[in-house]
């Protein structure tokens, strides 16, 4: 490599040919929304402008906001069912076959959009009516949603059907009439056209958009680039870089499988090739992208339904986003730090790092789009900013020729873009039913209850049990509509009880943010849990290793995941909304310490190896800088530090004995 020091060096570059993976395949065997048609000729070429055609809609609908939200949600919902039909097979088998769709598909993808342009073609008579319904109505009711249904079952999963299903089926226990239901659920903006379609037609669906535009300037690979000029070289820098890529990629990603795929295949092979176990390094790669959801401004997507649900502004969810994301990676890092030194894990060869200066002023006008975005969060609205983030990227990809985007690329990004919003949109519209469901019933209420009695009113826990109903409830669903979930079921139960706990040191909506954010974190961290654990298995399926070992290691890795929710839920001054400087540094020095004292602890290693003793007082000590008290931290404090002093003695005195591992 020596003599190509000019010639910028791609991660990529290290992976043999033996090693790569079909991407492709494997999204579409482990990301059930990646299982799509395939088309050749001209039915490809039709699918595809649709696909555009459909893209350039929600563009102008966005720019240009003259429609009423029934006619705008109507007419979102009911093409997204459409191109749904067409883009999506019954089953895996039907989706062999080339140019191939059967005549039923065009008959749900005509009637089930229809039912939905219902709603546009006659929402005043509608409004007028209230839930004094005509028999036909309800009839088209009942087949619309049960059509949604079936899209959802194609391009989302069954999970979320389960939990639905389960939700409409206590309505009618209830008492509620076929009628009223139907109305609820299906002629309101509080069921399945409710705030989640309304988010996703006015934000999510333009980041989504922005996500296509940006992958077509080969952001990506810049991204995984970069976070090897800097992490490259250290112990176990491919796992690094896998982390800092990741936590790059969540800017933007809206799914941990995708991201763990997209990254993995290259990552994975280099961190396999480095030392490190194929379970370590598929299990590095899906704990970093699942973290990729956490990040902010984005949150794969979650941020802008989290502005809604909670009635804070967009700015306000970003800003109490970042310092546990933060920790989040951090606590990644240490781990596999820690991994690298017990196993003499080395880092790549410098003649194999690209120059990060070289790199950066190549190719970091590709960050542009991201910059403008933040900047125009500020003035003016998320709609507009992600147009002019979108014009942006356009843009700037005409700098180089290998970035630049020409009319077959920029296609190519409105294809994307249009296919990558039809999963989520449904998702939205069906996770919108639990909302309308516990609307109409007072549902949540009674879940809180049930929650004050079984935990006593004690918070940590209301908190462990809540958490245990996140990491179920959030198996194999989507970033967007598993946070709907979370939102709509766990959230409400546990806001009193914090509310109690804080006792008034903190306002209200602090105390409504930390509950929400919380139950997100948990519901995302179950991509990474046994036994679904979607991402780990797809990393797996990229190391060749054994998925449920990989979704314990990867539970194992983002331990801060199941930490950090805590810390904030008990005391959201580590959201910096309501807190004092002097508070905030004081949570996240014990915070790290905390960290430090786990990561070592799990690892069996921090100088050098640990005997079991030390492992548990590491964890222990760790485990007690959850809570934000004074005692607590002290001893916390005290139980780490003693660990250290003892690993630091141990390894100088054993410093020269064959086979010890010292860093």
């Amino acid at each position: 490599m020596s003599e190509n020091k000019d010639k910028t060096f791609s991660m990529a570059d290290m992976v043999d040919d033996s090693e790569r993976v079909d991407a492709d395949a494997l999204m579409a065997q482990f990301d059930i929304e990646s299982n799509t048609r395939h088309y050749r000729g001209l039915p490809r070429k039709l699918v595809r402008y649709m696909l555009a055609a459909f893209t350039l809609f929600v563009l102008y609908m966005s720019i240009f906001p003259t429609w009423s939200e029934y006619i705008r949600r109507g007419a979102f919902v009911s093409l997204i069912v459409f191109m749904a039909f067409m883009m999506y097979p019954a089953s895996r088998k039907n989706n062999v076959k080339v140019n191939y769709v059967p005549w039923y598909d065009f008959v749900l993808a005509i009637v089930g959009a229809g039912c939905f342009f219902y709603i546009v073609a006659n929402n005043a008579s509608i409004l007028v009516r209230a839930s004094r319904l005509l028999p036909y109505e309800v009839a088209i009711g009942i087949v619309g949603i049960l059509i949604l249904a079936e899209v959802c079952r194609r391009c989302v999963g069954v999970p979320i059907l389960v939990v639905v299903g389960a939700f409409v089926a206590y309505a009618f226990f209830a008492g509620y009439s076929i009628n009223r239901v139907i109305y609820q659920l299906f002629y309101t903006l509080d069921g399945v056209m409710g705030t989640p379609i309304g988010v996703c037609t006015t934000f999510i669906a333009l980041f989504i958009i922005l996500a296509a535009f940006l992958e077509k300037t080969n952001i990506g690979s810049f991204f995984i680039d970069i976070a090897n000029s800097v992490a490259g070289w250290a112990s176990g820098g491919p796992a690094k870089v896998a982390v800092i890529t990741s936590a790059f990629e969540g800017m933007y990603s809206g799914s941990s499988v995708a991201n763990t795929v997209g990254s993995g295949s290259i990552t994975i092979p280099v961190m396999k090739k480095t030392g490190y176990a194929p379970e370590f390094a598929a299990a590095v790669e899906a704990a970093a992208s699942t973290g990729g959801q956490i990040m902010p401004p984005i949150m794969g997507a979650a941020a802008f339904l989290m502005a809604e649900m909670t009635e804070l502004p967009y700015s306000t969810i970003v800003v109490a986003a970042i310092l546990p994301a933060i920790l989040y990676f951090t606590g990644i890092f240490i781990m596999i730090h820690y991994e690298a030194k017990k196993l003499g894990l080395k880092g790549i060869s410098r003649d194999q790092i690209p120059n990060f200066f070289k790199l950066f002023f190549t190719k970091g006008y590709l960050l542009l789009p991201i910059v403008v975005l933040v900047l125009c969060m500020n003035r003016m609205s998320a709609s507009m900013s992600a147009s002019w983030a979108i014009l942006t990227a356009i843009v700037v990809s005409m700098f180089r020729k290998d970035t630049r985007m020409t009319p077959t690329t920029f296609v190519d990004a409105l294809e994307s873009g249009a296919k990558n919003t039809i999963s989520v949109t449904v998702a939205c519209g069906i996770a919108g039913m639990i909302v309308g469901i516990i609307t109409l019933s007072g549902l949540g209420l009674k879940m809180g209850s049930l929650l004050i009695s079984l935990s006593g009113g004690i918070p940590i826990i209301a908190l462990f049990l809540t958490m245990i109903a996140c990491i179920i409830l959030g198996m194999g669903v989507p970033t967007t509509a598993n946070y709907v979930i979370m939102a709509t079921i766990c959230a409400p139960m546990l806001v009193p009880i914090l509310m109690e706990a804080h006792a008034g040191a903190f306002s209200e909506q602090m105390t409504r943010l930390a509950t929400h954010m919380f139950v997100f974190y948990f519901g995302i961290v179950a991509d990474i849990t046994p036994p679904v654990a979607l991402a780990a298995t797809a990393g797996a399926a990229i190391a060749k290793a054994h998925p449920i070992k990989t979704g314990v290691t990867a539970t194992r890795l983002a331990i801060t995941a199941f930490i950090i929710p805590y810390i904030f839920a008990l005391n959201p001054s580590l959201l910096l909304l309501e807190a004092q400087w002097y508070n905030v540094l004081q949570i996240v020095c014990t915070s790290v310490i905390g960290m430090i004292g786990i990561a070592s602890g799990m690892e069996g290693f921090l100088k050098c190896h640990m005997p079991w003793w030390q492992r548990i007082l590491a964890i222990g000590g760790g485990l007690l800088l959850i809570e934000p008290a004074l005692v607590t931290d002290i001893v916390g404090i005290a139980l780490v530090g003693i660990v250290v002093l003892l690993q630091f003695a141990s390894a100088k005195r054993h410093k020269a004995s064959p086979g010890a591992a010292v860093s």
